[in-house]
């Protein structure tokens, strides 16, 4: 079923997750480990992030080092499959425009469409440390609209190259947004002009980057609406669980902490985890009162915390 499809269908409150596959050498189990946990809580969809190849230096016997290529999480597809199959969860794999082609991109899609998985996030990704050659006659998508742009194709039977007996794909095309706006965006109204592209482009639906503060989530919903975007936006959350993210979380995803969250858990740095819960779950408490149908919640790689706000609510 479509994340769409999920939404409209909704008569209680949704909560959807956001999960990283384990380094290259680690077991499908222990990403599976933490589907399990949120069993229980019905999840309509899944995310899994994909991540492209990176440079790494390894250190040989006579002291030199050697630059090595890698994926560093792998199988994005394949854990995608599984907790689609076994689970019977509808999974989100995310398609990412850096490190990949379009001719990789359409690949994608067709194991994922042989895979039944109709739902993908089509985002930019972070720059990587690493740009490998691009073949000859091959292409890539600079910004996220160009690959919502492939992707709708894809929707209509257009593929890079005339297949023959080819036919139109089942999917629902999510997107990003920013309610403290993209970093590199001058300002708001310029931010949502490009996320009014990309829904133009075929987008279906927006899940946000994750937000501490719910008035910049109501204040951009309000927004979209005013520019004509009228797709559902899914807010996204993260629950603070170390005094390290107070810093790593803004450096690496340029988003805000609250003054009284911030100044709380240096009070009482012990008390991180269970203060981050209780933030988390009055601003999804907040969310649902609004009217929010979903919540999108970033698990990455622990699921306690999450499971702990949904059951208080």
């Amino acid at each position: 079923m479509y994340v769409t499809e999920h939404l409209a269908r909704a008569r209680t409150p949704l909560f959807s997750f956001e999960i990283i596959p384990p380094q290259r050498g680690k077991r499908a189990q222990d990403i599976l480990d933490i589907v399990e946990q949120v069993l229980p809580y019905k999840p309509p969809f899944i995310d899994v992030t994909s991540h492209p190849a990176e440079a790494y230096y390894e250190e040989q016997t006579d002291g030199t080092f050697s630059r090595r290529i890698r994926r560093k999480r792998p199988g994005t597809i394949s854990i995608c499959g599984i907790i689609q199959n076994r689970y019977g969860i509808d999974t989100v794999p995310h398609i990412l425009c850096r490190g990949f082609t379009r001719e990789e991109s359409e690949d994608v899609m067709i194991e994922l469409n042989f895979l039944g998985i109709h739902n993908v996030l089509a985002i930019r990704g972070d720059e990587p440390n690493y740009h490998r050659p691009i073949e000859t006659h091959h292409t890539v998508n600079v910004y996220a609209g160009e690959l919502v742009e492939q992707l709708a194709d894809l929707k209509r039977g257009k593929y890079l190259e005339e297949l023959v007996d080819s036919s139109p794909m089942s999917i629902c095309i999510g997107v990003g947004g920013y309610p403290e706006k993209h970093f590199e965006s001058p300002n708001t109204k310029m931010d949502i002009s490009f996320l009014k592209a990309k829904v133009q482009a075929g987008a279906d639906y927006v899940v946000t980057q994750m937000c501490f503060d719910n008035q910049y989530f109501f204040r951009f919903v309000e927004e979209c609406r005013k520019a004509g975007i009228e797709v559902p936006i899914i807010p996204g959350l993260k629950i603070i669980n170390s005094v390290s993210q107070l810093t790593n979380i803004p450096r690496n995803f340029h988003v805000s902490i609250p003054e009284p969250l911030v100044d709380e858990i240096m009070a009482n740095p012990e008390h991180v985890k269970e203060i981050g819960i209780r933030w988390a779950t009055t601003q999804a408490r907040e969310l649902l009162n609004g009217g929010v149908k979903c919540i999108h919640f970033y698990i990455l790689s622990d699921a306690n915390a999450v499971t702990k706000v949904i059951d208080s609510l």
